[in-house]
C-alpha cells in the first residue's frame, strides 16, 4: 500500500495547535502519544502526512475524536462554544516531539 499524496498547503493548515493540558502531559509520558487540536474536516492520514511534514518524524497511529463545545452563560444570555476535533498521535518507537524546546 503506497501513501497518499496531499497537497501541502492544505497540510499547513490541518494541525491548529498542539493540546498541552494534564490528560495530554499524562498520555505523552505512557503511551508516547502527542495532542493536537485540528481542523473539524481533517481525516487520518492527512493529520499523519501533516505531522510528519511540521515535526520530521514517523507517526505509527492517530486517534481522532469530536469534542463537543460547552454550554457557558453570562447572566440570562446563554451560549455555546465550538464544536472541535482532537487527533492523538502515536509517534513510532524513538521519536519525538518536544514544545518546551524553542527553536
Amino acid at each position: 500500500m503506497n501513501a497518499p499524496t496531499f497537497n501541502q498547503e492544505r497540510l499547513l493548515q490541518v494541525i491548529l495547535a498542539p493540546q498541552i493540558s494534564e490528560k495530554s502531559t499524562m498520555i505523552a509520558d505512557k503511551h508516547e502519544q502527542v495532542a493536537f487540536r485540528v481542523v473539524t474536516n481533517a481525516t487520518k492520514p492527512e493529520i499523519k502526512a501533516a505531522v510528519e511534514l511540521l515535526f520530521k518524524v514517523e507517526v505509527d497511529s492517530v486517534q481522532v475524536m469530536n469534542v463537543k463545545g460547552k454550554v457557558k452563560r453570562f447572566g440570562k444570555i446563554s451560549g455555546r462554544r465550538k464544536d472541535w476535533k482532537k487527533a492523538y498521535v502515536a509517534l513510532k518507537p524513538g521519536q519525538e516531539i518536544n514544545f518546551a524546546a524553542g527553536e
